[in-house]
């Protein structure tokens, strides 16, 4: 079976699962989970349900589709990703937006848990992406067939949806948020990075720097699915911190951020509904 008539089938699975059509999906990076306490949550559907569906097995992704309404609007959440880093292949972590765009979703978010590099940063803060760096040495493109997908000669020249993108910086700003759009740089992890990378980083034009997101948003694009990306800085990177970096402060510096980044969704929502 291809991997497009593979991500047909899943998404035919999960249609048939919903309980109503959504047009908004949202990926929940690291450490987001937390904001679904918030929402008005109608069904859950485990990714073990939908055939060919892999799994996370990263803390802090449950591995679930939740159906809510977030602003009496549907929005059709996605608790937890895979990585790169847990030794899937490009076209597997990408997989789940290939199923979203043929089970009809028309604007994608994703979010994420990165390290702020620019001074401006802080633990806590909302960046938006407004264009990223791809360190992570792979294309999710690689090795497409030419025949019965689109060219895989994507241009990425406007990755992120502008609507999107402002629509989510109003938003943050609505609700009394200093909102910020930066750089994304993506590696492949799961190690952190080293002072000599992060300044490489910094001078390479990077704001923050995480193991995510970019193979989605380029997928997404191949898919011609309109997406758009925040990240929440989590630490400070090697180098511009006195603390050690671990996952679990990510987490927790994420899920203590909750009910702020709560408001801000529930902003966006607003705003991308009318």
């Amino acid at each position: 079976m291809s991997h497009g008539q593979s991500a047909f089938d899943a998404a035919q699975e999960l249609r048939a699962l919903l309980p109503r059509k959504y047009e908004l999906a949202v990926v929940l990076g690291s450490g987001f989970y937390p904001i679904l306490e918030n929402l008005q949550v109608i069904k859950e559907i485990p990714y073990s349900v939908i055939g060919n569906f892999p799994k996370s097995t990263v803390p802090g992704h449950a591995g679930k589709f939740v159906c809510a309404e977030v602003e009496d609007t549907p929005v059709l959440f996605l608790s937890g990703r895979l990585h790169y880093y847990e030794g899937h292949s490009m076209q597997k972590v990408t997989f789940p937006v290939r199923v979203l765009a043929e089970a009809g979703i028309r604007h994608l978010l994703l979010t994420n848990a990165a390290g702020g590099i620019h001074p401006d940063l802080a633990p806590g803060d909302l960046m938006v992406v407004n264009d990223h760096i791809n360190f992570m040495g792979d294309s999710p493109l690689r090795g497409m067939p030419g025949s019965g997908f689109a060219s895989p000669f994507v241009d990425l020249s406007n990755a992120y949806d502008r609507r999107m993108t402002d629509l989510l910086v109003k938003a943050g700003r609505l609700v009394g948020l200093k909102m910020q759009t930066g750089i994304y740089l993506a590696v492949s992890g799961p190690h952190y990075e080293t002072p000599a990378e992060i300044r490489v980083f910094r001078q390479a034009g990077a704001d923050a720097v995480g193991m995510s997101t970019v193979p989605e948003v380029i997928v997404a694009n191949h898919c011609s699915l309109p997406v758009a990306a925040v990240s929440c800085i989590a630490n400070r990177c090697s180098g511009l911190s006195r603390s050690p970096l671990n996952h679990e402060d990510v987490l927790e510096t994420v899920a203590g951020a909750s009910e702020m980044i709560s408001r801000f969704f529930s902003s966006f929502v607003r705003l991308y509904s009318n």
